[in-house]
């Protein structure tokens, strides 16, 4: 199971230089993860202020 990012993200970029598989990148409004790419690990979501990161 994949994370995915919701619209709560503000793009400050705390998540992306987390990512151990550089799943996240930046989207035209908020930051995206490959869900191909995800290996389910919750690093971004344990470094994200909003909680925008969930798992799918």
């Amino acid at each position: 199971m994949a994370y995915k990012i919701t619209d709560a993200c503000i793009s400050c970029g705390a998540c992306e230089p987390e990512c151990p598989t550089s799943a996240i990148t930046a989207g035209d409004a908020i930051y995206v993860i490959d869900p191909d790419a995800c290996i389910d690990c919750g690093a971004c979501a344990d470094v994200c202020p909003v909680d925008a990161p969930i798992p799918e």
